[in-house]
């Protein structure tokens, strides 16, 4: 059984762990600590008191934009993503926004799957956005009308 709670600053020192388990560009724990204090969305997935997965959103004015959604690595590609997902859309929609956005990389064929899954479509681009080996890499910015 899947619980969602709000992530607390009792929790950052666990989130920042996973991140760098997880990423090799990942975000610090002062990134998720300034999100935290400048009240965006951020939420944990724990099963059997364990965290599996988390996410940080931010509304501006009627768009949630996705900022983190994080699977523990070994629980990656079984529904975890998805049901995050689901519930920051249910979210989103209960706040009244009409639209969450995101971005991702070219190279996280994965995600943009469970992101078109779930009725993203692409609608740009950012260039240089990401850090990456021996450079920048690009985002695709993808889109849901909610």
């Amino acid at each position: 059984m899947v619980r969602y709670e709000p992530m607390t600053v009792d929790n950052l020192d666990a989130v920042a762990e996973m991140e760098q388990r997880v990423y090799p560009f990942p975000w610090s724990r002062g990134n998720f600590a300034d999100s935290l204090a400048a009240g965006h969305g951020a939420w944990l997935a724990q099963e059997q008191g364990r965290m599996t997965a988390y996410a940080v959103t931010m509304q501006v004015l009627d768009e949630v934009h996705l900022l983190n959604l994080t699977v523990l690595p070994e629980l990656q590609r079984r529904g975890r993503g998805g049901a995050m997902l689901a519930h920051l859309l249910e979210l989103a929609r209960n706040a009244a926004a009409k639209r969450m956005l995101l971005e991702v990389r070219p190279g996280n064929v994965p995600g943009q799957a469970l992101y078109r899954r779930h009725g993203f479509v692409e609608i740009g681009r950012r260039r240089d956005y990401y850090p990456a080996p021996g450079g920048r890499e690009d985002a695709i910015v993808m889109a849901r009308e909610l």
